[in-house]
């Protein structure tokens, strides 16, 4: 079972270690450095103490041990997009969709928000069954511009509050 809870500048490391191999192929494709890393914990830290939310983000814990890190980002005042990264060694376990499934809740009650939506890479289905089992539909594809400046069909996906 896994948790969420609020990033800190000790997870630095283990946040690193997360944003590292494959785990960032179809993220940033390369691996984050430290002071990367803590930029991104400095950013989610300030964003949590904004009012209204623009952004909430936690760390993903298996016993106590940072495995990955989820988000939710507002868009509109009734409209936010999810993402998430696992550390490589902890995929197959389920822990994505229970992570955002703790999210949705989070959002369609804590949040009030209506929608979600959330994309995929093209070349990794497990994250589409993740948001599938999470509740959300495909609703089509969203073309993003890669480094290379090729076009990649990214797979999109809702979810209207129940």
């Amino acid at each position: 079972m896994v948790t969420l809870r609020e990033l800190t500048p000790d997870d630095a490391p283990a946040l690193q270690r997360v944003y590292s191999g494959a785990s960032v192929r179809y993220t940033t494709g390369r691996t984050l450095t430290l002071g990367e890393v803590q930029n991104k914990i400095r950013t989610a830290l300030t964003r949590a103490a904004e009012e209204p939310h623009r952004q909430w983000t936690w760390g993903i814990a298996l016993e106590n041990e940072l495995i990955g890190r989820i988000a939710l980002r507002r868009r509109t005042p009734a409209m936010a997009t999810l993402s998430y990264v696992l550390r490589e060694d902890t995929w197959g376990n389920g822990y994505a969709t229970e992570a955002a499934q703790h999210v949705v809740r989070f959002a369609f009650t804590t949040a009030a928000l209506d929608r979600l939506e959330a994309m995929h890479h093209p070349a990794n289905p497990a994250s589409g069954r993740v948001l599938a089992k999470a509740g959300f539909t495909r609703i089509g594809t969203f073309h993003r511009q890669a480094e290379d400046g090729i076009a990649v069909p990214y797979h999109a996906y809702a979810l209207q509050r129940p």
